[in-house]
């Protein structure tokens, strides 16, 4: 099974890199006013499906951003994980009828046909089970959310509730790899500006 797994990361992270390469080179970073963003999640490995909502009150500081690149750059994802936990809120991500939790960072990316990557990742909360046991799973302490909104406001993307990140300082590139089998479909996302 954990040759299988392995097997799976790889091909994800291969998939992962070609489609939502985090380079940035000659990809301008974009600040802006508070987002909302609504989608339909759709999850392969256990069946369930509906809605999600991503606020975004404030986006990530390019002090911020250098910050967790450095920690996860230099020192790997502990430290990054570090980072995330002493950042105040960029927001909140959270299905209807429950209080959800905060996200740690948001970004906005400008792509050149004039859509926009959207980026947003916290610490993911854990059970006291999980963290005194240590299994597997505990080794994915982030939630990630990646996708590409469209200029007419309108996207798709992926959500790995459970996620290991690690970082490429050479090239500017984070890899994300999910516990799941496969990552969480995000479908219909479309934005509104302002609170």
């Amino acid at each position: 099974m954990t040759t299988h797994r392995t097997g799976v990361w790889a091909v994800i992270a291969l998939a992962l890199i070609c489609v939502f390469g985090w380079n940035t080179a000659g990809i301008a970073q974009t600040r802006g006013e508070p987002e909302h963003f609504t989608a339909n999640f759709v999850d392969l490995n256990t069946g369930r499906a509906g809605p999600v909502q991503m606020s975004v009150t404030r986006w990530t500081t390019e002090s911020e951003r250098t910050a967790f690149q450095q920690a996860l750059f230099k020192k790997g994802q502990n430290e990054a994980l570090d980072v995330f936990r002493d950042t105040r809120s960029v927001g909140r991500i959270y299905t209807p009828g429950n209080i959800g939790y905060d996200l740690r960072y948001a970004e906005s990316k400008a792509l050149p046909d004039g859509g926009r990557e959207i980026i947003l990742a916290t610490d993911r909360p854990m059970s006291f089970r999980e963290i005194t046991n240590r299994p597997l799973s505990s080794e994915y302490p982030f939630t990630w959310v990646q996708f590409k909104i469209r200029p007419d406001g309108t996207g798709e993307g992926k959500l790995f509730v459970a996620a290991r990140i690690i970082g490429e300082e050479a090239d500017d590139l984070i890899e994300v790899q999910d516990f799941a089998i496969t990552p969480v479909r995000l479908q219909n996302i479309t934005s509104r500006k302002g609170n």
